[in-house]
Parts: structure tokens; C-alpha cells; sequence
């Protein structure tokens, strides 16, 4: 439990430092573009995300999961058949980008070569995946703690040098600020490859168990399918819900300007506060994935039951506290970006979304290490078509508008972090107070 710990606190101080760039980033973001720039920034970032989650193909979840359950012998054969498969799947999804992606009407209001942008992003994401899923695995985090900062960093001072040096229209600006942002993933994943290819040579020297490619894509594509499935619906999620919104707002009386302005608020300034100390949840994800999985290899009850206790009093620590803040401060911090009372307004509002999100995180993590992927899916889908409903019904109406929308949020925050919970609690043959369950149920024992 003391690498946990260690691993853990490793992370959240690399990710504070990284989140804390990430913020400056956002700043710089909202002074050069403006309103409706920032609206049209938040709108694209979607499907950036969704070519990232493809590109990786959860490759860093399924290779970590592998790493953490299966001997060392069994590595090397693994990590030669998944370079295999990644450069095979990087051709065929690269090819097949460049024919659908100059065809999607998202790119019309955007500069012609950001399409272009994401395909070159493929191989870069798909590569580090790889490196990243096998420092995870072995639980060297500080790789993963040192390209999460190098990936802000450079992404700051280009911003910074750049708006401060040159003038940009809006297309040319927003063109940089993505460019910028493919360009700090580029550094990241040369960083973590050439990390990877040291370790993979002295894999090589090692004793090794030959395991043929079949199984290994078995084993990856176990993990890998259904955990991309999430993201990708996830992902999808995230790109629909701007024009979601937007529609919404525009049918409750509001202009199609007004919509991107008000989205561009609440998403580039009241949802980048709340979610700035979600650096914590996210490190938990990374360091419970490979440790749920070898305590649920080993049928280590106590263990499980142990890592979810830690995780959810570090989520407590740190989400009430933080969700307190940004109440209290809400337009002091809101003004940071714009100088408009609606974005803390927003803030305010939205502080269930951000809690139940925040105990979220290591619960999905948790999911999958118990191997409970469909699991985590279902309560992905359900979720999100209750949110949506109600975002879209409440956002129409001219009494709510932006408030319906995000009651909506909220709704869907508060429901997954619920089933996740009773889910994670049945699994492992536990009450919600974490003491021993008298009900009958069905445990991984």
C-alpha cells in the first residue's frame, strides 16, 4: 500500500503543476480568442478528443492492466505483437480519417488545415499509448508524472510567445492554439517512446515466455474493446452536447451567437475551474487500475476493499474543501478569464456536477480493474440519455434556458456516481458503509 501511496502522491503533485498551466492555458485561450472564440474552441475540442480515444485505443489501460497481472516473462512477446498491431490499426484508421474527416460540416467554420491537424495526431497518440500503458503497468509513474507536465509546459510557452509576438483573425488563432496543443502531444509521446525503447532492450535481455499474437490480442482486446467503447461514448457524449446546448438555447429564444457565447462561458470558464482539481481524481485513476487488477487476480478482498476506502477518503479530502472554494469565489475566479458575472453564476450552479464527478473518476478506474467494463458502459449510457433529455427539455424553456441545461448536468453526475458505487459495493461483497454485506450477492470469491 506504501507504492500506492507513493505512486499517488507522485502524480497529484505533477498534475497540480500540470493543471495549474493548464489553467494559465485556458486564460490565454479566453483573452485572444474572446467569446465566441472560446466558444468555438470548446466546440471543436470534442472531436480532438474523440480522435484521441480512438487513436490510443485504450492501449494504456489494457497493456496496464496486462503488465500488473501477467509474470514479467510474458512482457516482451506482448509489447513486440502490440507494436505490430498499433502500426497496423495507425494505417487503417489514418486512411480512413483522410477520407471521412474533409467531409464532416464541423470544419466549415474552422481553418482547412486543422483536419489535417488530427490526422497527424493519430500515430503520435497511438505510439505513446503504448509507453504509457507499460510505465503504468510497472508503476513508474514518474515517466507518466514528467510527460503530463512536458505536455503543458510546451503547450504555455508557445501560446505565450506566440499571442504576445504576432497579431491573428480568429481562424488563424484558433488554428495555432490547436496546433499547439497536437504539437505539446508530439513532445510527449517522443519523451515516452524513447523512455520505452531503453526498457524494451533490457525486456529483451531477460528471460522470456513465448505467447503467440493470438492471445495477446485476445488478452488486449478483452480490455481494450469495451473500455474503448466507454470512452468513445463518453467522447461522442462530450461532442454532441455543445450543439446539444446550442440548440436548445437558440429554441428557448436565444440568437445562435448568443448560444456559442454562453456555451463558450460555461464550458471554457465555469467547467475548466471546477474541473481543475480533478488532477487528484485522475492521478487515482492511474494508480488503481494496476493495483485493482493484481488484488482482483489474486482474489485479495482486503486489499480491494482497502484501495477503495483510501480512494474515496482522498476523494472527500480534497472535493469538499475544493467545491467550498469555488463557491465562495466563484467571480473573483470566474473574472480571471472574463470580466461577466454569468460565468460564475454558472460555477455556482454547477457544484453537484463537479463533486459526484470528482468520486466518478477512481470508481470507473475501480470498474475496471474488477473487470466490470460492460458494467461501467451501461451506467455511461443511462446516465447520459436521462441528462440529455432533461438538458435539452429544461434548456428549451425560456424560464430556464442555461439553468435547465445544467440541472440537467448535475442529473447525470449524481446518477452515475451512484451506480457505480452500489455496483463496486455488490462486486466485492460490501455495504455502502464498506462493512461486511449480509445480502445475498455475487463477489469475485
Amino acid at each position: 500500500m506504501n507504492s500506492f501511496y507513493r505512486g499517488t502522491i507522485m502524480l497529484i503533485i505533477a498534475a497540480f503543476i500540470s493543471e495549474s498551466l493548464e489553467f494559465l492555458v485556458n486564460m490565454i485561450l479566453a483573452r485572444e480568442l474572446g467569446e465566441h472564440g472560446m466558444g468555438l474552441y470548446m466546440s471543436i475540442l470534442p472531436v480532438v478528443f474523440l480522435v484521441v480515444i480512438i487513436a490510443s485505443f485504450e492501449l494504456p489501460i489494457s497493456i496496464s492492466k496486462f503488465v500488473a497481472e501477467k509474470k514479467p516473462e510474458l512482457h516482451y512477446n506482448m509489447l513486440k505483437h502490440t507494436i505490430r498491431l498499433t502500426i497496423f490499426f495507425v494505417i487503417c484508421f489514418m486512411l480512413i480519417s483522410a477520407v471521412i474527416l474533409p467531409t464532416l460540416p464541423i470544419f466549415k467554420e474552422y481553418h482547412p488545415l486543422i483536419k489535417w491537424l488530427l490526422i497527424l495526431l493519430i500515430p503520435i497518440i497511438a505510439f505513446s499509448s503504448i509507453a504509457r500503458g507499460y510505465f503504468m503497468g510497472v508503476q513508474q509513474m514518474g515517466k507518466i508524472a514528467i510527460s503530463n507536465f512536458l505536455r503543458k509546459c510546451a503547450q504555455l510557452l508557445i501560446l505565450f510567445f506566440v499571442y504576445h509576438t504576432f497579431e491573428f483573425d480568429l481562424e488563424m488563432a484558433l488554428l495555432i492554439a490547436l496546433a499547439t496543443l497536437i504539437g505539446s502531444e508530439l513532445l510527449v509521446c517522443a519523451y515516452l517512446v524513447a523512455a520505452f525503447i531503453i526498457h524494451f532492450q533490457l525486456i529483451k535481455s531477460r528471460p522470456k515466455t513465448f505467447m503467440n499474437a493470438s492471445s495477446v490480442r485476445k488478452n488486449l482486446l478483452a480490455v481494450s474493446l469495451p473500455t474503448t467503447g466507454l470512452r468513445l461514448f463518453h467522447s461522442l457524449t462530450h461532442a454532441i452536447q455543445p450543439f446539444l446546448v446550442k440548440i436548445a438555447l437558440v429554441t428557448s429564444g436565444l440568437t445562435g451567437v448568443m448560444a456559442t457565447e454562453q456555451y463558450g462561458m460555461l464550458a471554457g470558464v465555469a467547467m475548466s475551474i471546477g474541473f481543475f482539481p480533478a488532477f487528484i481524481g485522475h492521478s487515482l485513476m492511474i494508480m488503481l487500475i494496476p493495483n485493482v487488477s493484481e488484488a482482483a487476480s489474486k482474489k485479495d478482498r482486503t486489499k480491494l476493499v482497502k484501495l477503495l476506502q483510501q480512494s474515496m477518503i482522498i476523494t472527500i479530502c480534497y472535493g469538499f474543501p475544493a467545491i467550498i472554494i469555488m463557491y465562495i469565489f466563484a467571480e473573483p475566479l470566474t473574472h480571471l478569464f472574463f470580466q461577466s458575472s454569468t460565468p460564475a453564476f454558472y460555477l455556482k450552479m454547477l457544484w453537484p456536477y463537479f463533486l459526484f464527478q470528482y468520486f466518478v473518476y477512481p470508481m470507473q478506474s475501480y470498474l475496471i480493474g474488477l473487470g466490470l467494463v460492460k458494467e461501467a458502459f451501461f451506467h455511461t449510457v443511462w446516465s447520459h440519455v436521462i441528462s440529455f433529455a432533461m438538458m435539452y427539455v429544461l434548456g428549451s424553456m425560456p424560464q430556464f434556458g442555461m439553468e435547465g441545461v445544467i440541472i440537467g448536468m448535475n442529473m447525470c453526475a449524481v446518477l452515475l456516481m451512484l451506480m457505480h458505487y452500489f455496483t463496486i459495493c455488490n462486486k466485492i461483497g460490501v455495504n455502502l458503509l464498506l462493512g461486511e454485506s449480509n445480502l445475498k450477492k455475487t463477489t469475485i470469491f
